[in-house]
C-alpha cells in the first residue's frame, strides 16, 4: 500500500477486536492484476486501532466488491476504455436506465448492467457508446432502429430528451470539433503536450473546478491556472493533466484554443467591465464533483488552486514571468513540459 488518506471516521462493530468503536476509513494507491495487466488503483479499507493482530486493516464484502469495479477501471482508464462511471454518465446524459440504454443500442437487456457492475467492455462496444455520447444524431438514430422494444409513450419520451439534446449540444458540438481542429498537430504523445493526448472532458472539469473554488476568475488567470495545473502535475507524475499545448505569450502562458476552451459547458463566460475595459469573467456552469478527480489530482488541484486564490490576473501573470520557463521560451515558441521540472515550488 503506498500513501494513504483519512476519508472519514465511523462507529461501527469491528469484526477483528469484537467491539463497537471508531473504525478509520483510508483510501490508498495499491495494485492489482486484471486480465494479465498490473493496474494501479485507489482502495478503500478501515482500521482497527484497538486490535491486538499484527494486519489491523480489513475490507468488508461490499467494500471489496467496490474496490474490484475500481481496479477494472482503472485497467479502462489505462487501455483508454469508458469507466463503469462514464457510462452511467452517458445514459444519465439522456435520461435513461441501464435497460434503456440497452434496448436504445439493439443490445442485451442485462449488458449494460453488467458493464457498470464487473464486465470490461471490447473496443467496439465502448466506441459505439461514446458516439452515443458525442453525437446526439447517432442516439437519435439508434432509437429509430430499435423503437419496436419500447412502448409508445417510453419512446416518445426518450425520443423528447434527446432532442432536447441535439438543440442543447448543437453550438457544443461544434466547438469541440473546432478545440479538436486546432489540436490536429498534437494526436500524438509529445514533450509540447505533456505525453498527454488532449482530453476535453477532463479539461472541461478542471475549468469548471476553477470556477467553483473562486470568486472573481477572469480569463487571462484561469489561463495561468491551467499551466500551473498541467505543469505541476507533470513534473510529478511524467503527464499533463488536460494535454493542453501552451505558448509563450505576453501574458504568460496560453494554451492553444484559449478562446474555444472557456465555452466548454461547465462554466459560462460573463462580460465585466473593469476601469473601463471589458473582461471576461468565468462563472460555474453547472457542479463538477470532486469524484471526476483521482488523488493525485485532487493535490495537484487544491495546491494550486490555494496559492492563487487571491493572486489577480496581473499578479499571477508577473509570478509566472519569473519561471525559467517562460524565460527560456521566446515569443509564439510552444513551451516544452520538460521545463516545468524547473519550477519554483508552490507552498
Amino acid at each position: 500500500m503506498n500513501k494513504d488518506y483519512l476519508v472519514r471516521t465511523i462507529e461501527m462493530d469491528c469484526p477483528l477486536c469484537n467491539k463497537i468503536h471508531a473504525i478509520e476509513e483510508r483510501k490508498g494507491t495499491t495494485q492489482a492484476i486484471i486480465k494479465n495487466e498490473v493496474v494501479d488503483y485507489e482502495q478503500v479499507y478501515y482500521c482497527c486501532a484497538l486490535s491486538d493482530e499484527e494486519e489491523n486493516d480489513f475490507v468488508p464484502g461490499g467494500i471489496m466488491d467496490e474496490n474490484l469495479l475500481r481496479a477494472r477501471n482503472a485497467y479502462r482508464v489505462k487501455k483508454g476504455l469508458l469507466t463503469s462511471d462514464d457510462i452511467a454518465k452517458i445514459r444519465s446524459f439522456y435520461g435513461l436506465t441501464q435497460s434503456d440504454f440497452a434496448a436504445l443500442l439493439g443490445w442485451g437487456d442485462v449488458t449494460v448492467t453488467r458493464y457498470e457492475s464487473k464486465f470490461i467492455q471490447d473496443e467496439t462496444y465502448d466506441n459505439i457508446m461514446r458516439m452515443v455520447y458525442n453525437n446526439p444524431m447517432f442516439a437519435l438514430g439508434c432509437l429509430e432502429r430499435h423503437k419496436e422494444r419500447f412502448n409508445p409513450e417510453k419512446y416518445a419520451k426518450i425520443r423528447k430528451s434527446i432532442k432536447e439534446r441535439v438543440v442543447e449540444l448543437g453550438n457544443l458540438y461544434l466547438k469541440r470539433q473546432e478545440i479538436e481542429s486546432l489540436y490536429v498537430n498534437f494526436e500524438e504523445e509529445t514533450d509540447y503536450n505533456g505525453y498527454k493526448v488532449l482530453d476535453i472532458e477532463k479539461l472541461s472539469n478542471v475549468i469548471g473546478y476553477f470556477a467553483q473554488f473562486m470568486d472573481h476568475l477572469y480569463k487571462v488567470k484561469l489561463m495561468k491556472l491551467l499551466w500551473y495545473t498541467d505543469t505541476i502535475f507533470f513534473g510529478r507524475y511524467g503527464k499533463s493533466m488536460t494535454g493542453l499545448v501552451y505558448k509563450h505569450k505576453p501574458l504568460g502562458a496560453l494554451p492553444i484554443a484559449y478562446d474555444e476552451i472557456i465555452h466548454l459547458p461547465t462554466v459560462k463566460v460573463v462580460e465585466d467591465i473593469i476601469n473601463e475595459d471589458i473582461c471576461y469573467k468565468i462563472c460555474p456552469n453547472k457542479e463538477v464533483s470532486i469524484s471526476e478527480f483521482t488523488l493525485k489530482e485532487l493535490s495537484v488541484l487544491e495546491l494550486v488552486a490555494t496559492k492563487f486564490k487571491n493572486h489577480r490576473s496581473k499578479e499571477i501573470v508577473d509570478y509566472m514571468h519569473m519561471e525559467k520557463a517562460y524565460k527560456e521560451t521566446q515569443q509564439n515558441q510552444i513551451i516544452p513540459y520538460t521545463l516545468a521540472k524547473r519550477l519554483r515550488e508552490l507552498k
